[in-house]
């Protein structure tokens, strides 16, 4: 069957697809009688939080239990830019305590915030009216592999290497390099700037004088910058600020497009992305939405709205959610300092936030993707590194992208430590496959 050049571009084979497949398939063979389900350290899926589960069956009952409540959760059609009342309650949060001027005509809601950034990426790069094409900057890779096919125009996208400095013997950090931004930016096709802050996949955070001046380079040329907070605060808050080089306070705007989501306060499955903007650009996303999705589902705004309008939601993600993921991430560093060969070269991230740890092995004989398949042979699911650099040869064909792995460190600790072992296993038979001594 013949496919239109549109759907080459997004029904071939992509990061995202291969990354939701191997859920789809590890769900699959968990609920097969008698299969060993796999070790889930691939995916972005939230962890199970008692305190948070609890919660929202609530929430549920709450509900169920009103006279209209079944209609609220089901029985209507939302509008394409989400409920009035959930726009109101959000707002009021972010003016109350962030002093923002925004009202709910500054937020849109969007069946996940994947569906958001596709339309806005798609928005603000390709053909204009004019003939003219833009482009859209990532300043700082690796990034979010979901962005990376998302533009139908393939040219879309101009990224940056980022500088790698070497904290210790085993960890690192990605700085931008804002020479190699301000170059980038000589290009007058470029419309917006994206970063996503806590960074997936490798738990940088960008602080506050870092964004502050990307916001000021998109200001000087008249063009936008999209921040992607689905990690960030004030929800869900997964961010270690005793890590910080600077404080990391949520910025917005005017010239700032601010991206929120449910997924991470342990509602994936209601599909809720938020939209922070400036009025005309959320008009112009909601006209959009209602061409791509019609409306948008309802149980995640039904199920948060109180929690925004009393605050509840803050305390949530300062009280529970973040230390939940700081333990888990420390407990994830300290199994694989134990586990880690020795004589096999390797280095993690420093994990500032997000709910994922970045491994990179340097000098890894073989592609990540090669040690991707292996690990997926001994039921251990990670992501490659190869995903997350896009936006240009130069950073395709840079060796450094061949060499690392996502972790999602937040299961459980018992699964993360078989995980991690397993992991650390095979990064050893890989070098000694490669040794001329051979074993």
């Amino acid at each position: 069957m013949e496919f239109s050049t549109f759907a080459s571009r997004l029904c071939g084979p992509t990061g995202i697809m291969d990354l939701m497949d191997d859920m789809g398939r590890a769900l699959a063979a968990g609920g097969a009688a008698g299969a060993a389900a796999p070790i889930m350290l691939g995916g972005g899926n939230p962890a199970r939080i008692p305190e948070l589960t609890a919660r929202w069956r609530q929430r549920l009952e709450e509900i169920l239990g009103e006279a209209n409540g079944v209609d609220r959760l089901l029985g209507t059609y939302d509008t394409p830019q989400g409920q009035p009342g959930f726009h109101s309650a959000l707002a009021r949060l972010l003016q109350e305590n962030y002093q923002w001027p925004v009202t709910a005509a500054n937020v849109g809601v969007t069946n996940g915030s994947q569906t958001a950034f596709f339309l806005l990426l798609n928005m603000l790069s390709g053909e204009y009216p004019d003939g003219s094409r833009g482009k859209i900057l990532f300043p700082l890779l690796p990034e979010y592999l979901g962005y990376a096919d998302q533009g139908l125009d393939p040219a879309a996208f101009v990224a940056c290497r980022p500088r790698v400095e070497q904290l210790s013997e085993h960890m690192h950090k990605y700085r931008i390099d804002f020479d190699a931004v301000e170059a980038a930016l000589q290009d007058r096709r470029i419309r917006a700037i994206c970063v996503s802050r806590p960074t997936n996949p490798s738990g940088n955070v960008l602080t506050d004088s870092e964004v502050a001046r990307l916001g000021e380079l998109a200001r000087e040329r008249g063009i936008l910058l999209l921040v992607d907070n689905a990690y960030g605060m004030p929800f869900p808050h997964i961010i270690f600020e005793e890590l910080l080089e600077g404080s990391a306070r949520p910025v917005w705007n005017e010239n700032t497009v601010l991206g929120m989501s449910l997924s991470k306060v342990g509602l994936p499955g209601a599909r809720t992305g938020i939209i922070i903007a400036r009025e005309e650009l959320i008009t112009a996303l909601s006209r959009a939405n209602a061409v791509v999705s019609l409306a948008n589902g309802m149980p995640g705004q039904v199920i948060l709205e109180p929690l925004l309008a009393g605050g509840e939601i803050l305390r949530l993600s300062r009280e529970i959610i973040q230390p939940f993921y700081r333990r888990r991430a420390e407990f994830a560093h300290q199994v694989l300092a134990a586990v880690m060969p020795a004589g096999c070269p390797w280095s993690v991230h420093r994990t500032e936030g997000s709910i994922f740890l970045w491994l990179r092995l340097p000098e890894l004989p073989i592609p990540s993707r090669e040690l991707y398949q292996r690990l997926k042979q001994r039921g251990v699911l990670v992501v490659p590194g190869e995903y997350f650099f896009f936006g240009g040869d130069h950073l395709k064909h840079w060796r450094h992208a061949r060499e690392c792995l996502r972790i999602n460190y937040g299961q459980e600790p018992e699964q993360v430590e078989q995980g991690l072992r397993i992991i650390a296993h095979e990064v050893a038979r890989v070098w000694n496959d490669a040794s001329p001594a051979g074993v």
